[in-house]
């Protein structure tokens, strides 16, 4: 089977760095033209276009933009590829020839610069890269192949839109479901683990109420600007001191905003913040531990009303099936050189990939693509500097194109083989 597997790969492989021109222009085109959250329609085209090129029957439109292909190659295991097309609004500080200088008009109708901060550019690339060369080799593999271009994975909306359109009644389901996502690990290296590979996230608003006046009168307000403050420093004591040391939690502040001029208090605030976590009852008990502590600082504060919390996205935790992960592994560990297969940790970043997966029954498998510069990477980790790396959503991130184009496409078409060489 490793043979079949390595035999296979290859063949499908072998056109790879013809391609590579092609798929470099695709990459930079979508990363100067990046897309909100269920605004992908530009992508989404790009992605059916070379679906259609290479034979795929193509369905549009699967959770309002996403993008399925089918290719049936005789009989044989059915394996789903995914990518997510979805962009950020982050104003891009790369200074790349090609970076974006787009704006777009988010869900609450406010214009926000956009940025693919996240690489699921290069995601659309590997995965147009890995369909077509597949597409081309067919006498390598047998069975059935569905790529699968979603959108809205920073919301956490897309996975469950397109189950919600009838992703799994009008699909044939997939005997395996992979998926993978650049990291800031050096280009070339793939990692992954089986079990837990990415923390549950809960995405939080608290409105906290006060009662505005001048800047020159406060005793005559009930200052949110404070309260609110006061509520972001004793959020930082929900980690540090009511989960243990030997659990994991984060959680982050990432919106504070009151008032409109330096001398007029405001009549409220408003915190967003984002939650980690990789066990439910840890989850459960930093959620109260929020609830609480919002509502006594407000009370502490006199406010008017108790603040509303409303929850925004949910992710839960992507848990790689022992079994295939162990498949992909062995997979991985014969095609690429010694050293550039990793097992990582978990990881306390968040996807709705494994709702594919779990909610269809099916075994899924999660990796890490790497796509910093090697020598920037080794020059970094000998200075004690890798903090400083660009991390993904960070307005200067941005995967070295090479190794890390290949590498991505590479991993795909070798966990795909894993079920379908012939």
């Amino acid at each position: 089977m490793n043979e079949a597997v390595l035999k296979s790969s290859a063949a499908v492989l072998g056109s790879l760095g013809d391609l590579l021109p092609d798929l470099e222009s695709v990459y930079k085109d979508i990363h100067a033209h990046p897309e909100l959250s269920m605004q992908e329609t530009r992508t989404a085209g790009i992605a059916a276009d070379r679906l259609r090129a290479g034979g795929y029957e193509v369905t549009t439109g699967v959770g309002k933009t996403g993008v399925v292909g089918l290719l049936r190659n005789g009989e044989g295991p059915g394996v789903m590829l995914r990518a997510d097309m979805d962009a950020l609004p982050v104003q891009e500080a790369t200074g790349l020839h090609y970076a974006s200088m787009m704006t777009a008009s988010d869900s609450s109708g406010k214009t926000v610069p956009v940025m693919h901060a996240c690489g699921h550019d290069m995601h659309v690339a590997w995965l147009i890269g890995a369909a077509t060369l597949l597409a081309k080799s067919s006498s390598a593999w047998r069975g059935t192949l569905m790529p699968v271009f979603q959108p809205a994975e920073e919301t956490a909306a897309g996975a469950q839109a397109m189950i919600d359109d009838g992703l799994f009644r009008r699909f044939p389901k997939p005997d395996v479901v992979l998926g993978q996502h650049v990291m800031s690990l050096p280009a070339g290296v793939v990692a992954g683990r089986p079990g837990v590979i990415t923390s549950a996230a809960d995405s939080l608003q608290i409105r906290m109420f006060g009662r505005g006046a001048h800047g020159s009168m406060p005793e005559a307000s009930i200052d949110p600007v404070v309260m609110a403050a006061a509520t972001v420093l004793r959020l930082q004591t929900v980690v540090s001191r009511e989960v243990a040391a030997n659990q994991a939690a984060v959680v982050t502040i990432g919106v504070l905003q009151a008032g409109t001029k330096e001398n007029v208090i405001p009549d409220e605030a408003i915190i967003k913040l984002s939650v980690r976590t990789f066990d439910e009852s840890v989850r459960k008990r930093v959620l109260a531990a929020i609830e609480r502590i919002v509502n006594a600082e407000a009370a502490a504060s006199g406010a008017p009303k108790q603040p509303e919390i409303t929850a925004l996205d949910r992710y839960s935790l992507v848990q790689n099936d022992p079994e295939a992960t162990q498949r992909v592994s062995d997979a991985f560990r014969l095609y690429f050189p010694a050293g550039r297969v990793q097992e990582t940790q978990p990881t306390t970043a968040s996807e709705d990939f494994g709702s594919f997966g779990s909610e269809w029954g099916a075994p899924s498998v999660f990796w890490f693509v790497g796509g910093i510069d090697p020598d920037l990477y080794a020059k970094a980790k000998r200075d004690d500097r890798i903090a400083e790396i660009p991390t993904n959503h960070n307005p200067r991130f941005a995967p070295v194109i090479h190794p890390t184009l290949e590498s991505g496409v590479e991993a795909l078409v070798v966990a795909a083989q894993a079920w379908l060489s012939a």
